[in-house]
């Protein structure tokens, strides 16, 4: 099996993915591409979350041709998603675009998919060859049976041996369905048959609520065998979002050391302080510190908050109405409820200073 370590590593911009580098984190923009102002916005809310590549639709000569225009005001490497016309592919590697999906299986002629090869030789552009179980072929149902991981692998090994024809392996695949466990043994089957990165996602998950279970289960199985090069969360919802998601499952996998982590307990007839409130809004502070590598933890009562608190580098006891700051296992000081959280934004904003 062709680990995360054993990959064939690719340049996306100024980010590698594959061969032991760090697991990127990708997410995609919902704006019109074309819609300059709205789509840097996005890119830029994106870069301060965390996440390392941005994709873009490509499906208009407009949007294919704005990528120049994104790059000269945001930082990550993008992506041009592209789907049945290959013009367009080509206007986005033209302008800038720093890889392209595509599926060759919907790009058109031969002809058509040598043009854009051709294109992203000249200019050095890794080709993500993307195969959806929702879009697999009727030879590849028909052949296994119905849709089958067996058949989407095949499916996405067909599709790499038409670029590979091309005289081109800067590749990246990715094989995604919304079945959880068919995405799991699809990977693995995979990973045994090529040493191509893998780009790893639960497509269609669903919810911010259940796509972030179904996300996490399946990224979380598939991480821990030690595949998978670059992650996408699938949410139905804001793009920041995924990349929340997707830092917090590589931080839970030990595959990344940015990032706070929070600590939280279940609360019980115990607490006397609004317990619940104050570890939602702790979660939505410490979303600003992506970059800060540190354990913070928000008790509720004397059983298990003072340990608790204790063992994380920044913490919350609760009390009845009160609450003690602890900093690196020190009580640093008593403070009203109301005040607390305003208190942990001025050790988080002046952490190790």
């Amino acid at each position: 099996m062709n680990y995360r370590d054993n990959t064939k590593k690719i340049n996306i911009g100024s980010v590698t993915i594959g061969g032991g580098s760090p697991v990127a984190i990708q997410s995609m923009t919902n704006t019109e591409t074309s819609d300059i102002e709205a789509t840097v916005a996005q890119i830029l809310a994106l870069e301060k979350a965390g996440c390392d590549i941005v994709r873009c639709t490509a499906n208009t000569i407009e949007a294919a041709q704005a990528f120049d225009k994104l790059k000269e005001r945001t930082n990550v490497p993008l992506v041009a998603d592209i789907h049945f016309q290959y013009k367009l592919a080509i206007e986005a590697i033209e302008h800038g675009a720093d890889k392209i999906r595509i599926n060759p299986g919907n790009i058109g002629s031969e002809e058509n998919l040598k043009a854009v090869v051709d294109a992203a030789k000249s200019h050095n552009v890794p080709i993500r060859v993307g195969v959806n179980s929702g879009s697999l072929e009727q030879q590849f149902i028909d052949k296994f049976g119905g849709v089958t991981a067996e058949g989407i692998v095949e499916s996405a090994l067909d599709k790499v041996r038409m670029i590979e024809e091309q005289d081109y392996d800067n590749i990246v695949i990715s094989i995604k369905s919304s079945d959880v466990l068919m995405s799991v043994k699809t990977h693995q089957l995979i990973s045994e048959r090529t040493n191509y990165p893998l780009h790893v996602g639960i497509t269609e998950s669903g919810t911010l609520w259940s796509g972030n279970i179904k996300s996490s289960v399946g990224l979380g199985i598939i991480l821990s065998q030690g595949i998978g090069d670059t992650i996408r969360v699938s949410l139905t919802g804001d793009p920041v979002e995924e990349v929340r998601t997707a830092k917090l499952v590589l931080k839970t996998l030990g595959l990344n050391n940015e990032g706070i982590s929070l600590v939280s307990c279940p609360t019980c007839g115990r607490t006397k302080i609004d317990l619940i409130g104050l570890a939602n809004e702790t979660e939505k502070l410490i979303a600003n510190y992506p970059k800060l590598n540190i354990k913070v933890a928000v008790m509720g009562c004397a059983v298990n908050g003072p340990g608790e608190a204790r063992e994380a580098d920044l913490g919350i006891a609760g009390g009845d109405g009160v609450g003690l700051i602890f900093k690196k296992g020190e009580i640093i000081r008593k403070v009203p409820q109301e005040a607390l959280l305003g208190e942990l934004k001025k050790e988080l904003d002046n952490w190790d200073k």
